[in-house]
């Protein structure tokens, strides 16, 4: 097989992450990995692993440069024989979907969001993502948003859950010293409890609701402190907001923000409790399953994927979203279990992905779908 995933950037992401566990996969099976993508920091991995990366900026919403990429598109897969091709986004799957269909070549999307839609053309546009040949969900929860907007068979649909590499998500790896490097860097004493907030900087993830859960913290002057550790992506205006927050709030001695880390694994084995607080569902939450998988417990807001991922009271613990409150007691709970150890075993968190979200479920299970379709196809 020669493979093209389409993806607009390599940066930080879930949807990033998983190309580049695809691509691994299709290489150790012999197989030619190709991507195209205006890049970004994951280019070095990509290279490494002897994938090969075309750049070319693909995520144009401009209906004008609908047949440029289109085209461009087109002269790749001919250019490499390429036999399949997996679009990740829903901007450069319309022109991938029309150069595939030109070409005869099976066209496979994968559904990684829960794409909101306020009237008939969202609809209509979001709906390219139904259009392949194989549709692959992260979650249950997607598979039952597509079937419910989209009135899609459920049957055609592929759930196949992102994986976390358990080799590199290993507690093992990390020494006492990397650990006490590590909060150090975010400014943070030897006795404090640290509760991490990775993700994108954006209001959806829900940082502003995990600032205010922090203030009840504050006022009970316990010893803990919140970090927010993530790419802006340029919102700096929601970052002053946030900053804005924690001085209102008083609580520059609680909440540290810290730029996007390239060593996750460090970052998640370095704090105490991880939050997901995102008042949006999450498609599917690589963040819970990162943080289990290091053994730390993961307090999620009790929605999208989260559900699927995480045994609540035992790997972690879900809260109401959108109510800081509750989330500051629901966090108060998970202090609790690290506290007494019998409420928690982070070896229990870990078999838990091990068994049900690992790496290697999700590259099997792609390139089974792959395999699936190399086959002539009549495109609808």
């Amino acid at each position: 097989m020669n493979v093209l995933q389409i993806v607009p950037q390599l940066n930080a992401g879930g949807v990033e992450r998983t190309t580049l566990e695809v691509s691994e996969a299709l290489i150790k099976a012999g197989h030619a990995a190709h991507i195209i993508s205006a890049g970004g920091r994951m280019e070095t991995d990509l290279a490494q692993m002897g994938a090969q990366l075309h750049t070319y900026d693909v995520g144009w919403k401009n209906p004008f440069l609908f047949w440029p990429i289109r085209n461009h598109l087109m002269r790749i897969m001919k250019a490499h024989n390429i036999t399949l091709v997996h679009a990740r986004s829903r901007a450069p799957a319309w022109p991938g979907f029309y150069a595939a269909k030109a070409l005869g070549i099976p066209f496979v999307t994968t559904y990684h969001g829960i794409y909101n839609s306020h009237s008939s053309l969202k609809t209509y546009y979001n709906s390219i993502m139904t259009r392949g040949t194989a549709i692959i969900a992260n979650s249950n929860f997607t598979q039952a948003h597509i079937v419910k907007t989209h009135k899609i068979d459920p049957k055609i649909i592929t759930v196949i859950p992102r994986g976390v590499d358990m080799d590199i998500f290993d507690p093992s790896r990390f020494t006492q010293d990397n650990i006490e490097t590590q909060r150090q860097a975010w400014n943070i004493s030897k006795n404090e409890i640290i509760i991490l907030l990775p993700g994108r900087l954006t209001r959806w993830k829900g940082q502003l609701d995990a600032i205010r859960a922090i203030s009840y913290f504050a006022k009970a002057k316990q010893n803990v402190k919140l970090v927010i550790m993530g790419d802006p992506q340029g919102r700096a205006a929601y970052v002053q907001t946030m900053k804005d927050l924690i001085s209102t709030l008083s609580l520059s001695d609680y909440v540290h923000i810290a730029p996007h880390s390239q060593t996750i694994p460090l970052a998640l084995i370095s704090a105490d409790i991880i939050l997901s607080s995102s008042n949006e569902p999450e498609a599917f939450g690589r963040v819970a399953i990162e943080a289990q998988a290091m053994g730390r417990p993961i307090v999620a807001t009790a929605h999208g994927g989260s559900l699927e991922t995480i045994l609540d009271g035992e790997t972690g613990l879900l809260t109401p979203l959108s109510d800081p409150k509750a989330m500051y007691e629901t966090l108060s709970r998970a202090v609790h279990m690290l506290q007494n150890q019998n409420t928690y075993d982070p070896y229990r968190a870990r078999t838990h992905i091990q068994t049900h979200f690992s790496k290697q479920n999700l590259q099997k299970k792609t390139l089974d779908v792959y395999k699936a379709v190399q086959k002539p196809h009549n495109f609808t």
